[in-house]
C-alpha cells in the first residue's frame, strides 16, 4: 500500500468522526437515553454540542473524546466530582 492509498483510506474515517449527528444518535453512541444527555446539556456535564435554533447536534469526535476522558482502569482511580 502506498502513502497516497493510506491517506485515501484515512479520509472517510476523519469525515465520519467529524460528521454531525442528532441527539438520538448521540445517545445511542454513548449508550445513554436521550433524556440523560438532555439533562447533561442543562447541567453542563455532557459532551460539547452545537445548537442552531431548536436543532441540537453532536460531532462523533467530541462524543468519543468526552467518553475517553472518563475512562478508568479500576474503581480506585475514579474520584467523584
Amino acid at each position: 500500500m502506498t502513502t497516497s492509498d493510506q491517506s485515501n483510506n484515512a479520509a472517510p474515517a476523519v469525515e465520519y468522526l467529524d460528521g454531525f449527528i442528532d441527539e438520538k444518535s448521540a445517545a445511542d453512541f454513548l449508550c445513554q437515553s436521550v433524556r440523560t444527555i438532555q439533562k447533561w446539556r442543562v447541567t453542563g456535564y455532557g459532551p460539547a454540542f452545537y445548537k442552531s435554533g431548536r436543532s441540537v447536534r453532536y460531532r462523533r469526535r467530541d462524543l468519543r473524546d468526552w467518553a475517553e476522558a472518563r475512562r478508568y482502569e479500576n474503581t480506585s482511580a475514579y474520584t467523584a466530582a
